[in-house]
């Protein structure tokens, strides 16, 4: 606001998942604003920014002749007898300003060149032996240092691109000093040597070398808190010295460092996971590497960075190869499958055919002996997903009955409760919403005691209460029954208490990953949707696609688009809004899952009316019925047979018989289903048509006992047009 701003963002090639999250949203955000982003990257490098009237793309190619010779000219001097060599400098290097660079280095390691005020060359053109690439020169010039710093150049390549001085301290021994540890193997402490001034000769020799290392630009020290922090000039510096490592050394060298981490870290090991995952994953300890490799993924998806989540996954699986065949490598595949279902879920759809594999698999590793209960519990919880997804109301219904028996048998009530509030839900979309509030209500009193009993727990207390019992329930499972529940709420009639529950779950203190926010937000698009809110539905909907699309969650993407696509219609945009809608739910379908089919259709149907195309509009609802009778999912059917009335009678009036048999149809379900909300709009819809034919007293009593029904949302939409038509009706 003070003064413009200049933010640079470098090598975005090796960017993570959660910075590039970070960077597209400052992307998208700066249009406007006094800061001027730039950003470099090699050409493998993909972003979505090129078509932003703002941006504007500049190619780095190499120094051309003028160019390269300012950069000699800065780096050797002007002295005229040193134009020859000048010109060789950029005849080999082609202009590449780090080869060039490189190129003087040597030279100058060599004693080819020499400084002493100006700089000189000592020897003629034709002995100088300049390598053919700067890979090559990097070599050569590692090769010429000192064995203890070539060493020590080593162990720093070995511990990453970035170190701390204290992490180096604890990490490199002196060559000399080496050959005594590995004949120690179970010393922990080195000999302590004093200098005559107090110091340790070994710490006063690292930070020498360490400057020495700096003048020959292999490394330089860079800002920090605290510790001394170093990072390599270079990222091919540093591949080329970790490469000149012998792979036995390298290999004890990241086991050594993995070991070192843990010590010096144990008080916060969930701050080092990555850079524990990569070093036990590079040494001879592939089963400390996977164990980190699972926590890495718990902790990635946590931050919302699902693909990052399934990367980790997949290179623990890799990891996991090297394990021998037995009960104890099952246990470790098991609960890395258990452990990234969500993040697979949320990148390839939680119904998928991949997520279906690696949770049959996992059910399959629960088949062994001595298998934990609770770990094949979450592997079927995962099944129950996948046919919650597809749908198959029936089968997830007893699947999450199965779970509720597991549970209540071990006498774990936060898996009772999370197990309670999935079989509320599956009673819910199955169109028993009575069953369902009891359920809901049932699993709020599960919750309750176990929130009490963790009340005034510390940090620590609470980390060694299992996963389910206070990461999920006192959270995840808090929230999602408070929003569950009012939505079926809505249904039942109450759509003031529905908007009550959904600021509650939105209320409740928790630690929930960018997944679950997302989740909040869809929801409450559902709630506003059926209130017909629908710039609150835009709004919720454009807020979880945000977070959907910057943490790559697939289903969270398609499922706000049909939304926002519904709102399009809304707003007048009949055939922009269809197809906002229809792409997503192929997407879902291709993904394994059409549970938001029966909505879908009946937003495209709707559409398609007041396009009237009613042909169009009556052949989609047609397959909203036989997805219903397939699915056994049940809860928007009484709104389906309202609709289709609605069709019929936009097609013509000959169509009034027809469509008054469907308005009763809806009212009848709707009375079965005690889906008090389904009623009035089957209410509205039937009286009006009574109406329109004269039979004004039968639609008033109609709409009387409906109306009349209603103790709350008095304001919402449905019951503002249920009264100006029963005023009408009474006048």
């Amino acid at each position: 606001l003070n003064q413009p701003l200049m933010v640079i963002f470098e090598d975005l090639h090796w960017i993570d998942g959660e910075s590039q999250a970070f960077l597209n949203l400052l992307a998208d955000s700066i249009g406007t604003s006094r800061i001027l982003l730039l950003v470099n990257y090699r050409p493998e490098y993909r972003h979505e920014w090129g078509n932003k009237t703002y941006y504007t793309q500049l190619r780095l190619d190499p120094l051309g002749k003028e160019s390269a010779d300012e950069m000699l000219i800065a780096l050797l001097g002007s002295d005229p007898e040193l134009a020859p060599l000048k010109r060789i400098i950029i005849d080999k290097t082609e202009g590449n300003p780090f080869f060039m660079e490189e190129t003087v280095q040597v030279l100058l390691d060599e004693g080819a060149l020499v400084r002493n005020g100006t700089t000189k060359l000592t020897k003629p053109l034709r002995e100088l032996r300049i390598p053919p690439t700067v890979q090559a020169i990097l070599a050569a010039r590692i090769d010429r240092l000192p064995p203890e710093q070539k060493d020590l150049l080593q162990t720093l390549a070995v511990i990453g691109m970035e170190f701390k001085l204290g992490l180096v301290r604890q990490i490199w021994r002196p060559p000399a000093t080496s050959v005594i540890a590995n004949a120690h193997p179970t010393a922990t402490t080195r000999p302590l040597m004093m200098s005559r001034n107090g110091a340790d000769p070994e710490t006063s020799d690292l930070e020498s070398m360490l400057s020495e290392l700096q003048l020959g630009e292999f490394i330089y020290e860079q800002p920090a808190v605290g510790d001394l922090e170093y990072t390599f000039k270079h990222a091919l510096t540093h591949d080329v010295a970790y490469n000149s490592v012998l792979i036995e050394r390298r290999r004890l060298l990241h086991e050594r460092i993995g070991s070192t981490l843990e010590s010096i870290y144990r008080e916060n090991l969930s701050d080092h996971l990555a850079a524990l995952t990569h070093h036990y994953a590079r040494s001879g300890n592939p089963g400390k590497a996977v164990d980190y490799c699972r926590l890495a993924i718990q902790q990635s998806e946590a931050r919302g960075s699902s693909t990052e989540a399934v990367a980790l996954f997949e290179t623990g699986l890799e990891l996991l190869q090297k394990l021998p065949d037995d009960d104890s490598r099952a246990d470790r595949e098991l609960d890395l499958r258990n452990a990234a279902y969500g993040a697979l879920g949320d990148t390839k759809g939680l119904a998928s055919a991949e997520v279906e594999r690696s949770i049959e698999r996992a059910l399959a590793l629960c088949q062994r002996p001595g298998i934990n209960w609770e770990k094949s519990w979450w592997a079927l919880f995962g099944i129950f997903f996948v046919q919650q997804l597809r749908p198959d109301v029936r089968r997830a219904e007893a699947i999450a009955s199965e779970l509720m028996a597991r549970a209540e048998e071990r006498g774990a009530d936060g898996l009772l409760a999370e197990a309670g509030n999935w079989l509320a839900y599956t009673k819910m979309v199955a169109g028993d919403f009575a069953a369902a509030a009891h359920a809901f209500d049932r699993t709020w009193t599960v919750l309750e005691s176990i929130t009490r009993a963790a009340t005034g727990l510390t940090d620590k207390e609470v980390a060694r209460i299992s996963q389910a019992q206070a990461a999920v329930q006192r959270f995840y499972t808090l929230e999602n029954n408070r929003i569950l529940s009012g939505w079926n709420l809505w249904f039942l009639g109450y759509p003031d208490r529905a908007l009550e529950r959904m600021n509650a779950a939105a209320a409740i203190p928790h630690y929930s990953s960018k997944s679950l926010l997302g989740d909040l937000h869809g929801f409450a698009s559902y709630i506003f949707e059926l209130r017909r809110e629908t710039r609150q539905m835009r709004a919720r909907a454009e807020a979880r696609l945000a977070i959907a699309t910057a943490s790559g969650l697939f289903t969270g993407r398609a499922l706000s688009e049909i939304y926002l696509g519904w709102a399009d219609v809304l707003d007048g945009d009949l055939e922009g809004g269809i197809a906002r809608i229809r792409t997503p739910m192929s997407q879902l379908k291709t993904g394994g899952s059409e549970y938001i089919t029966d909505r879908g259709l009946s937003f495209v149907a709707t559409a398609l009316g007041r396009a009237g195309r009613f042909d169009e509009a009556l052949a989609t609802l047609e397959e909203a019925f036989l997805f219903i009778e397939r699915t056994g999912q049940r809860y928007y059917q009484a709104e389906l047979h309202r609709l289709k009335g609605e069709l019929l009678l936009g097609h013509g009036v000959a169509n009034a018989a027809a469509a008054e048999r469907s308005f009763h149809t809806a009212l009848d379900i709707s009375r079965e289903q005690r889906a008090k909300s389904w009623e009035l709009r089957a209410g509205i819809s039937l009286a009006r048509l009574l109406r329109d034919l004269n039979r004004c007293e039968e639609a008033r009593q109609l709409l009387t006992e409906v109306y009349g029904s209603f103790t709350e949302g008095l304001d919402t939409a449905d019951l503002r047009d249920a009264k100006v038509l029963y005023q009408e009706l009474n006048a």
